[in-house]
This record gives structure tokens, sequence and C-alpha cells, in this order.
């Protein structure tokens, strides 16, 4: 269940073995969310981010796709129970990777005014909200729009240094009518840092890096509501906001989690479902759960392992070879996950990556290291040629990227939660 990251991995690693498999999305394309923000500030367009999952799989014959919607299980039965035909769907193992979605904390107004940053939708949205602000701030001389991120992680920064970018670009090669020295890209986080998992050196270098880019860092600073135009602070402050870009955090999507058993007397975060040493369900070792829905215990055995591409990739990859494992007759291997390190990228040329061993990158030697590993595990060929044309020509002369608005919006910028 899911073709994220987790979905796949799983998914291809059984295509390898004498197995029947099916992958069951809502969506018939994989999107590469490590680059969401990108679509979303108009320097990459949907296109280049999402694949055709049918065409990933063209050519293994026993892999599966099934267009639809999973709202729940049987476990008893073993069934898969799907909105719309064929209706349910029998197994007899289970891999459940249907991902996470923003957390809004129970923070009022965040969900009718406020944009998230999980799905190709999301982007779309935003950019086309983005975009909008900027031509109404040119048809209006003299308007100053206001942009605020909520959230100090690497999607915030990363989204922060693009919107600084994306209004400097839209100044000086679009001629909008807009002093960029007044024009307000506002970020908060209610810890007292950015990029929190970082070295200190990073997270210094990021925040001085958003800072000569003109992005207003206030960390240790809560938002308590998100109004119509506006975020209201946890000291009483009002913060005019004409795009709240609320990226602070994840929590499990969708309501199939709740068919899973519930942990007792563990506390597990954001509503992911706690298993076995092997990524099983207790009571249910035909049922796997992998990625952002899972807890996975972190290697030091404090705390839970992040989620993040990585952990997502490595935990599909296990849960399929314990599904070998069962039919061999093998006992099942706990999950171990190996970090490879964080990554996240400021703005062209800026970039912070934390590597295996604890080395640092930043700057140049950062952002191209953070290039190259985002087109290593970005799906498809013709995906990583056009990325790679639009990141060099951005790299030399900036004009690049779909600064087009289409489509027709909801009215609420979370329509269809």
């Amino acid at each position: 269940m899911g073709a994220g990251f987790a979905g796949l991995a799983a998914a291809r690693r059984l295509a390898k073995c004498p197995l029947e498999v099916t992958l069951v999305d809502r969506h018939n394309f994989h999107t590469f969310q490590p680059l969401l923000y990108q679509v979303a500030t108009a320097g990459l367009g949907p296109g280049d981010v999402a694949y055709p999952v049918r065409t990933i799989f063209r050519r293994l014959p026993n892999v599966r796709f099934l267009h639809a919607r999973a709202t729940g299980a049987d476990l008893e039965a073993r069934r898969l129970v799907l909105e719309g035909p064929p209706g349910e769907l029998a197994y007899d193992y289970l891999v459940v990777a249907t991902g996470a979605t923003a957390a809004f904390f129970g923070v009022p107004g965040v969900a009718e005014h406020a944009f998230r940053l999980y799905t190709l939708e999301d982007a779309r949205r935003l950019r086309n909200r983005v975009l909008s602000v900027l031509e109404m701030a040119d048809n209006h001389q003299g308007a100053a729009p206001v942009f605020v991120v909520v959230g100090g992680g690497p999607t915030g920064v990363e989204t922060a240094g693009a919107l600084a970018e994306l209004v400097s670009t839209s100044v000086r090669h679009d001629r909008l009518r807009i002093d960029p020295r007044r024009a307000r890209i506002v970020m908060f986080d209610a810890l007292g840092e950015l990029l929190n998992g970082f070295p200190a050196n990073a997270r210094r270098y990021a925040q001085r890096e958003l800072e000569r880019a003109g992005v207003e860092v206030k960390l240790g600073t809560k938002v308590t509501e998100v109004g119509p135009g506006c975020v209201r602070l946890a000291g009483g402050q009002e913060v005019k906001a004409d795009v709240v870009i609320w990226v602070a955090g994840v929590t499990v999507d969708g309501t199939f989690a709740t068919c899973l058993p519930t942990a007792t007397g563990v506390r597990v975060p954001a509503g992911r479902a706690l298993t076995q040493p092997d990524l099983s369900l207790a009571g249910h070792p035909e049922v796997f759960v992998v990625g952002d829905a899972a807890a996975v215990p972190s290697p030091s055995g404090a705390g839970w392992c992040p989620q993040v591409a990585q952990v997502a990739i490595q935990s599909g990859r296990h849960a399929a070879r314990q599904v070998m494992n069962r039919l061999q007759g093998k006992p099942g291997q706990a999950f171990t996950y190996r970090d490879k390190g964080m990554m996240a990228t400021i703005g062209r040329r800026a970039a912070v990556a934390r590597l295996r061993h604890g080395l640092v990158l930043k700057g140049t030697v950062g952002w191209v290291a953070w290039l190259g590993l985002h087109l290593v595990y970005l799906i498809g060929f013709r995906n990583r040629a056009v990325v790679l044309v639009n990141w060099a020509w951005r790299y030399f002369r900036w004009p690049s990227g779909p600064r087009l608005i289409f489509g027709s919006d909801e009215p609420s910028p979370s329509a269809g939660n």
C-alpha cells in the first residue's frame, strides 16, 4: 500500500521473487517529495518531480498496479478494503507504506488558511497563490507582499530560501514592480534553532545564509493561530501574511492507520504504528508497516527514526526481505537504520550536508553534493535530464523555471485534505 519511497522500495525488491505483487495507491504516479518546494516556488514543473507508477514497473510482469484508495483492512480475513471497485483485495502479506501528511498540532485556522506542502497538488496550489500575490503586488505599486513560513526544518529552510530567490528573480527578470526590500519572507519556529538534528555549525550557517537572502528568521516563536491574512503569535502579536506555508511537522496520512492495532503502554509519536523489531505488527506477522507510517526505533535506542526518505527506502527493502524469510521458513531479522546523513539547501550555491561519518559540507560543495544525491534518487531518465539542465541553466543564468499560474483552485488552500 503506497507508491512513495517505502512502497516502491518494497515492491521492487519483491518483484525479484516468484510472487504476485500488487501495488495500491490513490495516485498513478510517484512523487519525489524532496523537490516539491521547487515546484511550489516555480523552480521546476510538476512533471519534473512525478513519474508514472506503471512505467516504473513496465518490465516486471509480476507487479500489478491498482489505482485505488484503501480505506481500511480486515486483518483477520486478510482483506484490504478499497473505495470503489473492486471493493476489496485479498492478500497473503501486506506492506503498509501510506506515508504522512502535514501535522497541524491543533493550531486553529491552519487547515482553513495555511498551505501545506506534501503532495503535488499542494505544490501546484501554493505556486498559484505565491505567483498571484506577486502579480497583485505589481498591480498595486507600493504593496509589500508578506510570505510566512512556519517550521524551521529542512523543508522550511529550503522553501524560505527558494521564495527569496523567486522574489529577486521576478523583480530582475520579469520586471515586476515590487520593491524587494519591502517584500517580507518571515520564518517562525517554536524551537530555538533551525534544522534540528544538524550540527551546530551547519545550523548557524543556514540561518546566516537565509538572513543574507533577506529572510527574517524568528526562532523560539510559536504560532498559536492562523487567520485570514495573518498569523497570531504566543505573545499576542499579529503579523500580516499574504501566504502562510505550514511545514512544522508531519503525522500519519489518511484514515487507514485507524484499523491497525493500537499500542498500549508506549507513547508513539504522530500517530505512527508501533511495530515489532522486524517491522511486522504484533499478532499479525504477515503485516508490515514501513516508512513514515511506522514508529521505527533509532539506532541509538533513544527515540524514533526521522520520517525521511532514507528511512522509508531502507525499511521498505527490509520488509520485503522479511516476507521472503517467512516464505522460506527463516526467522525474522530486526531492522537497523543506517544513517547516511542529512542535507538541506538554502539557495543557489548554498547548502548544508551532514555525511554519514559526521563530516559537514557547506556552501558550494554542500550544494553540489545535494544536487548529486537528488539526481541519483530522482526516478526516470527524462526527469533527471530535465532537472539537471534546469539546475545548470539556473546556476549560470537565473531566469529559468515555469512561473505559470494555471488550473482552477478551491477557495480554501487546504481543500481536499
